[in-house]
């Protein structure tokens, strides 16, 4: 009986500690979380204001090419695709004359095109932009020719790609009739030499960026942002995706170079949509300021997901911040009024958290956490009910409109932090068993599982696994603690201090209070009332 009532504690505890966990997302300043190319783009090297250790480094940038979105925006071109053709690089000219022969001479590619071409002009929509737009969700979801499989269930297809899926057999006769990899291979050198021009500028946009916000140029399992170079492309039309964890964007350059603030936008969303998704109780508090924005001409998304919502604010205040120029503070502040009177109406809130940021040393993974605690909801939706809405929408780079899946384990810290410990850990569970690139988070988002659940026994196991698996120290390092809390709670010290010792070796500086106060006394459970969290 003794030993029960002494287990139950244990495990009350634990499920306090780790409730709290879950929701540190909405914790106070003071205790917030401190937290190309396959030809990649090398960058120069860093300046002496180093960026801090982030909690999840983002990927390298590559910069690449992709003959199946080569081979369908050929099919477009051949199909009436003419869009900003003067603009376009002469491979573009050339690669169209070279099929136009190939279609000319064989009657296997002029029938193979007419029926391609019929499948093309059934499914426009009202303008060019919008009418390619769904060729490259289509593309971004192919494998390469001369297959052209789909890499998804038909059923799990972006909607927009799923209204052209049957182009993908007309494409696969087209490719073979017209010759099209033996043109792909011709022009090869052409692809490789604009995508070597584009190296360096792509580059230094992307260091700016991560100087400027101080986040790491290092990499991180799992995630990935491609930019294709596609110049068969109009240079008007730049598409970006995220799928899951991956982001993409199609580019062509236009007397050869590109938008590179369209390249920084999508990059700060790659730095940014996962941050906003780990944090769903200080979004939950943020969410009533949505309701000031209903009149606003935002695309639907955006009135409906406070993570949208507060990601598109904090990006475009990046921005304005970003304008050069020493007396450019009236194109900044202009900047931000427009960004406000489009519906994005925390970017006056995060402009003016940005300006003290830029000359403190903290860094983003310790700033963002704060920056959330800090709204005043009450505050801004009383500025935003006295803004006076444009009557026209801002143009957005990265879609919204088409499919945004989230990544799985995005989603399952999403549900543990708002309860729904069953939901995040069956979605851990199916990563596990598709033995997805990142098993070590969600090894770790099950250890937290079953430590809310009670079961105490599991959550070690899970954490043990955790560090086995993990090749990121701040991961490593919280299950050190973890465990070391667990056996806390179990007086047994000697092992407790074991696990905050290597918590301290994994060199995980924002992890490093939490063990220092492990070693310094022993872990008590903290009172569900009032207490503070320290992640």
């Amino acid at each position: 009986m003794l030993g029960s009532l002494i287990r139950n504690k244990i495990l009350a505890g634990l499920l306090i500690f780790l409730a709290q966990f879950s929701a540190a997302q909405s914790a106070p300043p003071s205790d917030a979380s401190k937290p190309a190319p396959s030809r990649s783009a090398s960058k120069p090297a860093a300046s002496a204001n180093a960026p801090e250790q982030t909690e999840a480094p983002p990927s390298k940038i590559t910069l690449d090419s992709s003959e199946t979105l080569f081979s369908v925006f050929t099919a477009l071109n051949t199909c009436g695709y003419d869009a900003d053709l003067s603009q376009s690089n002469p491979v573009r000219s050339e690669v169209r004359a070279e099929v136009s022969q190939v279609i000319r001479e064989s009657d296997a590619a002029a029938r193979a095109t007419q029926e391609l071409c019929n499948f093309y002009r059934d499914h426009q929509q009202g303008d060019s932009a919008r009418n390619v737009a769904q060729y490259v969700s289509l593309a971004l979801n192919l494998d390469q020719p001369p297959q052209f499989n789909t890499k998804l269930k038909e059923a799990d297809m972006p909607p927009d790609a799923s209204y052209v899926l049957g182009f993908m057999p007309l494409l696969k006769n087209f490719y073979s009739a017209a010759q099209l990899h033996e043109i792909w291979e011709r022009h090869q050198k052409q692809y490789d030499a604009i995508i070597g021009s584009l190296q360096e500028p792509i580059s230094n946009v992307i260091l700016a960026t991560e100087i400027y916000l101080k986040v790491p140029s290092s990499g991180y399992m799992g995630r990935q942002f491609i930019i294709y170079v596609e110049p068969m492309a109009a240079p008007a039309h730049v598409n970006a995706r995220n799928y899951a964890a991956d982001y993409f964007m199609v580019i062509s350059p236009e007397a050869g170079r590109i938008n590179l603030a369209q390249v920084r936008h999508t990059y700060l969303h790659f730095l940014l949509d996962p941050m906003a998704l780990k944090r769903a109780t200080a979004m939950k508090n943020i969410a009533p300021l949505l309701k000031e924005v209903q009149t606003a001409p935002l695309d639907d998304s955006f009135k409906r997901d406070v993570t949208l919502m507060v990601t598109e604010s904090l990006i475009r205040a990046v921005e304005a911040h970003q304008i050069p120029g020493k007396n450019a503070d009236a194109e900044r502040q202009k900047a931000v009024n427009d960004s406000m009177s489009a519906g994005y109406v925390l970017t006056r809130y995060f402009y003016d958290q940005l300006t003290a940021f830029a000359n403190s040393p903290t860094g983003l993974n310790s700033a963002y956490p704060d920056w959330l605690y800090g709204i005043d909801v009450g505050k801004e939706r009383k500025r935003a009910s006295q803004i006076t809405f444009a009557k026209e929408p801002a143009p957005e780079v990265l879609s919204t409109t088409a499919y945004l899946k989230k990544d799985p384990l995005d989603l399952a810290e999403q549900k543990l932090g708002e309860g729904d410990v069953e939901g995040a850990q069956k979605l851990a569970e199916a990563v596990l068993k598709q033995e997805g690139p990142d098993p070590a988070r969600a090894l770790f988002i099950l250890g937290q599982a079953a430590s809310l659940n009670r079961d105490v026994d599991s959550a070690v196991n899970f954490f043990e696994q955790t560090i086995q698996a993990s090749k990121q120290p701040r991961l490593t390092a919280w299950s050190h603690i973890y465990l070391g809390r667990i056996y806390d709670m179990q007086n047994e010290r000697d092992t407790a201090v074991q696990h905050y010792k290597a918590a301290l070796q994994t060199g995980d500086d924002t992890t490093k209070p939490a063990a220092e106060r492990g070693l310094k006394e022993a872990f008590h459970a903290p009172q569900q009332q009032g207490a503070k969290q320290d992640q």
